[in-house]
């Protein structure tokens, strides 16, 4: 039976949520597969919205297992303050499975991420500092700290006192800053690991099992294509592997068992934080988008960057991933425009690119060719059907999927759940 994976197609935010809440009726586990709570979904259903940081979307289908799979890493007190949360909101967490080897956000990791974003001045990556960056790098170095080593306090003491030896040296000496207690940290996670031991699995297990009885999987995203640490705007990205490949390893389902890719575009294109964007709008109508879209980040609240729909890394994004499917959101926030830009290659230095220039200089340097498409002023948001969008939405729609080169199988046209135009099954 199908493991799908979902994922974004630009630099994140484009919709996500929305998209696995689409889906959770159609599905049986959700997965979120890498990333830490820098990254945040929005799922709106009636009248209540909610913002989601570790928890995967589908934790709000009353029939789904929702999984934090091996590839996340966890703040454990965020992942409480989320779980008690939904929990005052109704929403029952007692069905959700997390991986005992997904690894853990120290109070080093977060001291650590602070201080060299500071330290970097101008050159700063533009993390939240909230210590995703550090955690993945010590999983790397082998020194991490995982969930299962919560459960046996002689083991955690021995890696604290171990990483520790070095992070203070660096906290005191290079950066005049406090070094972190290894008795009251021990003392912290010990707590949190009797709390965290019931929804604690082998989930690779689990899930393989799962599809081994039919079951269907959902596997859910942070961030983007251009976010990803091989792939994306490097340095400006994120510290895993949000692409499809990144799905089989931070889940432990192997790669023959990925039956559909779904990739999610905005109907423009946003950014957070540091790095290059061809298309940006630092004008008014990048303020236009911004309000109108409503671009603030779910998890830090900051504003995004703004600019028009990127044909060039909506078809990079389809080749890194083998995208089989899209859905394009936010196609309500055009209305109104009398031309609707579309960025169809790049001017770098008098030379033309129809895909993304191979190095980071020449990126930096791409400067948007686009073409204008006719735009609509109707209000689309009650509309159900493709037939029911404009003559010239629809065109739109249709030339975002020529050219990024796969079929368009969902359009949002609003934030609610119902606000979805299905064109062709996704599950």
């Amino acid at each position: 039976m199908p493991a799908i994976v979902l994922v974004g197609a630009q630099w994140g935010d484009e919709g996500k949520g929305k998209a696995t809440d689409l889906l959770g009726d159609q599905v049986d586990y959700v997965v979120r597969y890498q990333g830490g709570n820098n990254a945040g979904h929005t799922v709106v259903i009636g009248d209540d919205s909610y913002a989601l940081h570790l928890l995967p979307s589908g934790v709000l289908s009353p029939q789904v297992t929702p999984v934090i799979g091996n590839g996340v890493v966890i703040d454990p007190k965020v992942l409480f303050e989320e779980i008690d949360g939904l929990r005052a909101r109704g929403i029952s967490c007692e069905r959700l499975l997390i991986s005992a080897n997904a690894h853990l956000i120290m109070p080093h990791h977060r001291a650590l991420d602070k201080v060299t974003e500071r330290y970097l001045g101008s050159a700063r990556i533009g993390t939240t500092g909230r210590g995703i960056g550090p955690t993945y790098g010590d999983k790397v170095a082998r020194m991490g700290i995982r969930v299962q080593d919560l459960f046996d306090p002689g083991i955690l003491r021995q890696k604290l006192d171990l990483v520790l030896r070095e992070k203070n040296q660096v906290l005191a000496k290079v950066y005049n800053r406090r070094g972190i207690e290894a008795e009251a940290v021990a003392e912290e996670y010990v707590a949190y690991g009797a709390r965290m031991r019931p929804y604690t699995a082998d989930t690779g297990l689990v899930l393989n099992k799962a599809l081994d009885d039919g079951k269907t999987i959902l596997l859910e995203g942070a961030q983007a294509t251009l976010l990803d640490v091989d792939h994306g705007t490097y340095p400006f990205v994120t510290s895993s592997s949000p692409t499809a490949g990144g799905a089989c390893v931070g889940s432990a389902i192997g790669p023959t068992r990925i039956t559909k890719v779904i990739g999610i575009l905005k109907a423009y294109t946003t950014r957070v934080g540091a790095g290059p964007f061809p298309t940006e709008l630092d004008n008014a109508q990048g303020e236009w988008l911004r309000k109108t879209g409503a671009e603030y980040g779910v998890t830090t609240g900051r504003e995004r960057r703004t600019g028009w729909f990127d044909a060039v890394i909506a078809r990079y994004a389809t080749r890194i991933n083998g995208i089989t499917d899209y859905f394009i959101t936010k196609l309500d926030v055009l209305s109104g425009l009398d031309k609707v830009p579309i960025c169809v290659g790049y001017d770098i230095d008098g030379a033309r690119y129809d895909d993304i220039p191979m190095t980071q200089t020449e990126f930096h340097h791409a400067r948007p060719v686009y073409e204008y498409l006719d735009g609509w002023w109707e209000d689309i948001s009650a509309a159900r059907e493709f037939a029911d969008l404009p003559r010239n939405a629809q065109a739109y729609v249709k030339t975002l999927e020529d050219m990024a080169g796969a079929p368009v199988s969902a359009i949002g046209v609003g934030p609610r759940r119902d606000q979805t135009l299905q064109l062709r099954p996704l599950a």
